[in-house]
């Protein structure tokens, strides 16, 4: 059976309803009907997966959102194992090359080779990155030592007092680009120290060989959640967004449009600013309140450029390009083995998203153009995608969280509401912010709700 896209409107009732269809929803939703328990998943947008998506350019299936897996995210590994999808190494081969002030260069590894003050520089700041990392609290960032003062500057404002060199900065506004979808004056020190310290550090984080980089699915990483999502059959309900959850001792009430769910217990997937779209009873406790307000999602855009063939290759070139100007800041070599060639461009929307299909295109063509030469201005076929820009949900990848925000609210990121469990990649400590994380969390809140389940029939009995 495959998803259902619309329910009767009449109550139902189940042990556990899940709130989201991506990738720790259906985590959670498979751990609790493996234990043997009732449950229902609602979705408010027409589809699964949620910040994974699926795209397709010159024939070739591409991920317009979650892209890559690391050798240490053993959960999502798991989880596409046993739904029968294949790896592929993202290619790494050759030189990399960076834009960088107007010049083109070529280097070979994570760190582009510039100048030897430069290198002395990037290796200094990342030093002293790694330091106050290697301080924090994965699970609990908001208790670590100097949590406050980490969490009162920006990390732009950090680089500015490490006196950064423009090279360094321009690198570490890529970093924060991508995983946060803001500049880095606009996140806050310590959220970022979270998320590289759940990444396993900056090497880590940022590197292809050995990194979270590493593969990619060939099938795309929606197709994941696709073929749990029809292992779970009817349980899972597309374009149905929840719109208020009740609760007493006894139970949830969980209201969409058409209908009203009773169960036991409530698990709450949304990315965290999302969570403020639902009306909850009781209210949400102040801290989660204020969480919900705070930890708005970033905005990321993404576009596929195809060729005929991946030409760079024979020029020596990787595929792998950062640039300084213009919108598009990376790029990746996603080409099938054999086929055409595809090049992946991260985009910032305050340049891209506003401007109309053709002209977004060729902003991007032009600066492939750059970057690998007058054979970039041939490509057979283009797509992009505008997270900002969905009508359910927008943003992404993860939250742009301003200073002050973590230290006042990140205690709420997983704290229960009564019967209400969160899960999420944001609630994760090891490998926050990826799909390891989202598969974990949703994992963790359905151990945690059947263990008060099978709590609860002894309870009742003793009282």
């Amino acid at each position: 059976m495959s998803p259902s896209r619309e329910r009767r409107s009449s109550a139902t009732s189940v042990d556990v309803v899940v709130v989201g269809a991506g990738f720790a929803g259906l985590s959670a939703a498979e751990r609790l009907v493996n234990t043997g328990l009732s449950v229902l998943v609602l979705e408010g947008r027409d589809r699964v997966g949620g910040r994974s998506l699926s795209g397709e350019v010159a024939g070739v299936k591409v991920d317009l959102g979650a892209t890559w897996v690391a050798q240490r995210h053993t959960a999502i590994r798991d989880l596409a194992r046993r739904a029968g999808l294949t790896t592929t190494r993202q290619f790494s081969q050759g030189q990399n090359v960076l834009w960088l002030a107007g010049r083109r260069r070529t280097y070979k590894g994570t760190i582009p080779k510039v100048s030897p003050m430069t290198l002395v520089d990037m290796a200094r700041v990342q030093l002293a990155l790694e330091k106050l990392v290697a301080s924090i609290d994965v699970e609990a960032a908001w208790d670590s030592p100097r949590a406050v003062e980490f969490d009162a500057i920006s990390f732009g404002e950090w680089l500015d007092r490490k006196h950064a060199l423009p090279a360094t900065r321009a690198l570490m506004t890529v970093v924060s680009k991508v995983q946060w979808g803001c500049s880095p004056g606009d996140v806050s020190l310590l959220h970022a120290l979270r998320y590289i310290r759940a990444a396993g550090g900056v090497d880590h984080m940022l590197d292809v060989e050995g990194g979270q980089q590493e593969e990619r699915y060939i099938e795309t990483t929606q197709e994941i959640a696709n073929r749990v999502a029809k292992q779970l059959g009817d349980r899972v309900v597309l374009g149905t967004p929840v719109r208020r959850i009740t609760q007493d001792g006894d139970g949830v009430t969980v209201a969409t449009d058409s209908a009203e769910i009773k169960a036991k217990y409530a698990i709450v997937t949304v990315a965290t600013s999302h969570r403020a779209g639902i009306e909850f009873h009781p209210a949400l406790p102040e801290q989660a309140d204020g969480l919900a307000k705070t930890w708005r999602m970033g905005v990321l855009s993404k576009a596929f450029v195809a060729y005929d063939k991946p030409f760079w290759r024979a020029d020596g070139l990787s595929g792998e390009g950062v640039t300084d100007t213009g919108t598009v800041f990376i790029t990746f070599d996603v080409s099938p083995d054999n086929g055409p060639g595809v090049l992946m461009a991260f985009c910032d929307p305050r340049t891209f998203d506003g401007f109309s299909p053709e002209r977004r295109r060729s902003m991007v063509i032009e600066q492939l153009v750059q970057l690998y030469g007058p054979q970039a201005n041939a490509p057979i076929d283009y797509i992009d995608h505008r997270w900002g820009e969905e009508p359910f949900a927008p943003g992404g990848p993860n939250p742009a969280v301003a200073p002050f925000a973590t230290t006042s609210y990140g205690r709420a990121l997983v704290e229960p509401h009564g019967r209400v469990h969160w899960a999420g990649t944001e609630t994760a400590g090891e490998w926050a912010g990826c799909m390891n994380g989202a598969v974990l969390t949703g994992q963790r809140a359905a151990e945690r709700i059947a263990a008060a389940l099978a709590r609860e029939p002894r309870e009742a009995a003793m009282r």
